[in-house]
């Protein structure tokens, strides 16, 4: 598994009964998770201790109840800044696991000979991968379907110390934009997807991961250079096992350029077991 470790503003202190209780720089959430199937006691005084709680509904959805929580903070990770708001379903604009693979693709980027890195950045949402890869070093291609997503990502851009970097921001549905880049000719050295179990396009578009996601890897292959740095897709559908994220990569990506694929949960530890929460899985390909 490949655990994001490195956070200092960001923990999951315990979990137990379906939530996890987490600390977002100063504040204490406790939010609902799939994955945790377990009881276990709740020996934290932080369980007694929260600024936010979102209750799930028996009939779908949930909502907040608020105590002492800001609308809007910030918390870091090394050099990137992160503005947070809790809204819809539970979340809070950014996905603190996905720190797993920022580390990865950002050495990457920083460690290659070629020095103008393109990276496209495909259902791109708040930007947490577009901000890394372009203090690595990268020119972004950030696009998603939501245009407060795409608002809040340059947010966090401004906020951390990128608003002048080169990331060109675009609102359109992902299979659409790729399409029309192939017609260009527009090539890209890496591509970064985190593409929704289910989700719409601005214009209706329907998505379905078990039905699109296979096409579209290989849609997306079509924009690769000759010599591409990397290759990442996550997920956070149950159904997608590691190996199966393997094998789309391995068909499309390997097969014409080589190079190698790993795929492997990803995770956040938790505090007060020491134990490893699983959050989603990500395939990685690279020359």
């Amino acid at each position: 598994m490949w655990i994001a470790d490195g956070w200092k503003d960001y923990e999951v202190i315990d979990c137990s009964d379906g939530e996890k209780l987490e600390r977002w720089g100063k504040y204490t959430l406790l939010r609902p998770d799939p994955q945790v199937l377990w009881s276990t006691p709740k020996k934290n005084p932080s369980w007694n201790k929260l600024n936010g709680h979102y209750h799930r509904s028996n009939k779908g959805g949930g909502e907040w109840e608020f105590f002492s929580l800001p609308k809007q903070w910030t918390i870091n990770y090394k050099e990137l800044t992160f503005n947070l708001k809790p809204f819809s379903f539970k979340h809070t604009g950014l996905f603190p696991e996905q720190a797993a693979n920022w580390d990865w693709f950002s050495e990457l980027i920083k460690n290659s000979p070629k020095k103008d890195i393109k990276v496209l950045n495909l259902f791109a949402y708040t930007g947490g991968a577009t901000c890394a890869a372009a203090k690595a070093g990268a020119t972004v291609t950030h696009v998603d379907a939501s245009k407060g997503m795409v608002t809040w990502a340059k947010e966090n851009a401004a906020s951390s110390g990128l608003a002048d970097a080169p990331i060109r921001w675009i609102v359109d549905d992902c299979v659409k934009f790729v399409e029309r880049e192939i017609r260009r000719g527009n090539k890209y050295d890496a591509i970064i997807m985190d593409p929704p179990s289910y989700g719409r396009g601005p214009k209706g578009e329907i998505w379905k991961i078990e039905e699109k996601i296979h096409p579209f890897i290989k849609l997306c292959s079509q924009l690769l250079c000759d010599k591409p740095l990397f290759f990442l897709v996550n997920s956070y559908t149950t159904g997608l096992a590691p190996a199966v994220l393997t094998y789309m990569i391995s068909t499309e990506v390997k097969s014409k350029f080589g190079g190698h694929v790993i795929s492997d949960e990803i995770g956040l530890p938790v505090t007060e077991t020491g134990l490893v929460l699983p959050c989603g899985a990500a395939g990685r390909w690279q020359k």
